[in-house]
């Protein structure tokens, strides 16, 4: 025991590891109901769920689980009714995803939803009315309508009783799927003059404990006699169609023929219907058999349907037929592409395979219709990889340069394998945040000017002009004199002016060094060659 337990304990950490829980919850349980320690197995900390950068994402129009952000354990959201979600599925599971946005991770997560013996079995007429001849012999088998039950396992029906009447016994036979098919069996010849009608109690029992029960009432009427029974053209029809086949289409005509004559002759036809679902679906004509398409079909509702078709004639003698009708895929469903999470701004430093977006991809076809291919649209340094089944990533696939595309907006494409090709598409709007990367560039690496002597302090001599790629504050330059004592530079406009007079007799040219320095540190220079000019301030010495 201890083995098969540190098993199951190695297990779980192995499933978490590689992103995968499972849980099992019986269904009818109350709104906020305990399903699992979704922090304890996947080891989050507590405070990222308060921050609600932890979620839980399903793919359905109704959401059953949630996340609850003080205790990190995965609830019911609502009352989980088992036979309304996985009415045509012997084991019921559902499945979400819990995104951490912060670390890009998803962790897929089955619940499977435990069967609880909550429903009763139950015909679909309580009033059963057969007719019988009364020359029909002893051990004449009849079938009975099957009581249906949603519950699943020990839940589902067992068995048949019936109470009554000693003319009948009831017989249970077993189907292809081993499903029950009750059948009433005449024990004792039939006297229309002595009893004209029997009445029979047919019940219907699960397994459950305590089990449940139904029941049904057979009337039966005795005929005058009638020898001949209809007889269909096949014991079986098989039709394909595909699932956008119009509504009205007839599918398939069955038909029967009766060798008797007059009333006895003519034939009707019904429909044995157990479950609601095919009399929503198809209409059967009683008077010429065609099987008609009522509502528009889905493929991925429902692929398959039996159908079973009586032809009794006016003296109640009948025949049964089984009808198949397969569904084929159509490709009637675009691709569903869902942005999970994503970036809104990157630096421009970002290291290649840097990841922008988390996807998801989904088709509800089956087979090629279903296969989806997504791309990027247009020549961006970003790529697609694969992240988790249905999820991808958006990487950044090479550096990127503020200074030649500021700001991108990345097209995601997803099409199906169908012909033609449906897709669907989201454009991902992503800024690229400046590095100073760029050092200031004068407008000339050398600049000249002729000043005349005896000007004035403040007088302008130039301007010089730096500009910078960079943006923001990476941008804004400053300027400053390397040297020159009699000269100053305005350290935002680069305007160079007279800081005293000069004395063309003194010193007759200058050369400035000038700085220019971005807001992040990165400076460039250049020179400013100043001639001196002379004027006459100077009288004749004798």
């Amino acid at each position: 025991r201890q083995r098969a337990l540190l098993w199951a304990v190695l297990l779980a950490a192995w499933e978490a590891a590689w992103g995968q829980l499972r849980y099992s919850v019986p269904e009818e349980m109350p709104k906020g109901s305990f399903v699992g320690d979704v922090a304890k197995d996947l080891g989050l900390q507590l405070p990222a769920l308060r921050d609600h950068s932890v979620h839980i994402v399903e793919r359905g129009r109704t959401q059953y689980f949630s996340l609850h952000g003080k205790t990190g354990h995965l609830v019911t959201a609502e009352r989980i009714d088992r036979e309304q979600l996985c009415r045509l599925v012997e084991k019921c599971v559902l499945r979400c995803e819990l995104i951490v946005e912060g670390q890009m991770q998803v962790h897929g997560i089955d619940i499977e939803i435990k069967d609880i013996n909550d429903n009763a079995p139950s015909f679909r007429d309580a009033e059963i009315e057969l007719r019988m001849s009364e020359t029909t012999a002893p051990e004449s088998r009849f079938s009975l309508p099957r009581a249906h039950d949603p519950d699943t396992g020990r839940n589902s029906l067992r068995s048949y009783e019936l109470s009554g009447d000693e003319h009948f016994s009831l017989a249970v036979q077993a189907g292809p799927g081993g499903d029950q098919r009750p059948e009433l069996v005449l024990a004792k010849a039939l006297d229309r003059e002595e009893a004209a009608f029997h009445e029979l109690v047919l019940r219907a029992m699960d397994g459950g404990d305590p089990a449940r029960t139904g029941t049904a009432r057979i009337r039966v009427t005795v005929l005058d006699a009638n020898d001949n029974a209809p007889v269909f053209s096949q014991a079986e029809y098989t039709v394909r169609v595909p699932e956008d086949v119009p509504v009205g289409s007839v599918l398939v005509t069955v038909t029967a023929t009766d060798v008797d004559e007059g009333l006895y002759g003519h034939v009707k036809y019904s429909m044995k219907k157990e479950t609601d679902t095919a009399s929503d679906i198809f209409h059967l004509d009683f008077e010429t058999g065609a099987i008609k398409l009522l509502r528009m079909l889905d493929f991925e509702e429902g692929d398959f349907y039996e159908l079973e078709v009586q032809a009794h004639d006016s003296g109640a003698l009948f025949d049964t037929t089984k009808i198949v009708i397969t569904v084929t895929d159509v490709n009637d469903n675009a691709p569903e592409l869902t942005v999970s999470s994503k970036l809104n701004e990157i630096s421009e430093d970002a290291p290649p395979g840097t990841v922008v977006a988390l996807l998801h991809f989904q088709d509800r076809d089956s087979g090629a219709n279903g296969q989806v291919r997504c791309s990027l649209d247009g020549d961006v340094p970003f790529r697609l990889e694969k992240s988790y089944e249905d999820y991808y990533r958006v990487v950044t696939a090479r550096e990127l340069d503020r200074e030649q595309v500021p700001e991108y907006n990345v097209t995601v494409r997803a099409a199906d394998g169908g012909s033609p090709a449906l897709q669907s598409s989201a454009v991902l709007s992503l800024r690229v945040l400046d590095v100073n990367d760029n050092a200031p560039v004068f407008s000339q690496e050398r600049y000249s000017a002729r000043v005349a002597e005896n000007n004035a302090a403040g007088a302008l001599v130039l301007r010089v002009r730096a500009t910078d790629a960079d943006w923001g504050q990476n941008a804004r330059v400053r300027y400053r004199l390397s040297e020159g004592r009699k000269f100053i530079v305005d350290t935002e406009s680069g305007i160079i002016t007279l800081q005293e007079a000069l004395d063309f007799e003194e010193t007759r040219g200058y050369t400035l060094l000038v700085e220019a320095r971005d807001g992040g540190g990165l400076v460039a220079h250049c020179e400013v060659e100043l001639d001196v000019v002379d004027v006459n301030d100077n009288p004749p010495e004798i």
